[in-house]
């Protein structure tokens, strides 16, 4: 979020009936632990706009404590059978709980080596379940490693 939030805030200035949803989702999410920040608020300008009948997030974890990670994931799982469909990334182990996954819910693993990606069952001993565990960190490791890259240098 390089804009600080400025077009979330922008976009609820120029709908009421928006703000008056991210409004709720934020005191839902609140009310459940979740902190207020200006990433919650950008993702949930997103979640609440009226747009694509599915959205596609990108690292949805990003810039949320743990605490909010875990609220937003409850509630996100709360809504009914006919909410949007979501398609999200993510690295957190309070976003994706695999020990929480429900029947309505699939996930696919895109393996760091490029290979096709596949579905995973959430159990263990299913074929890539590992893999995918092995990639998931807590909010906290996640933080400390936020913007590391790994690097090797050229041999001359």
């Amino acid at each position: 979020m390089a804009d600080g939030g400025a077009a979330a805030c922008a976009r609820l200035g120029a709908d009421p009936a928006l703000k008056s949803r991210v409004d709720r989702a934020l005191a839902r999410l609140v009310e459940h632990g979740a902190t207020v920040s200006d990433a919650l608020v950008a993702l949930l300008v997103g979640l609440e706009a009226e747009g694509p009948s599915i959205l596609v997030i990108d690292m949805l974890e990003q810039g949320l404590d743990k605490d909010t990670q875990e609220a937003l994931i409850a509630d996100l799982r709360s809504r009914g059978p006919g909410a949007r469909p979501l398609f999200f990334l993510t690295r957190s182990s309070a976003i994706l709980d695999l020990g929480s996954v429900g029947p309505d819910e699939a996930i696919i693993f895109c393996p760091a080596n490029h290979s096709v990606p596949f579905r995973v069952a959430p159990y263990p001993g299913a074929s890539g379940y590992e893999a995918l565990a092995s990639c998931l960190a807590s909010p906290e490791v996640r933080a400390r490693t936020e913007g590391v890259i790994a690097w090797r240098p050229r041999v001359a």
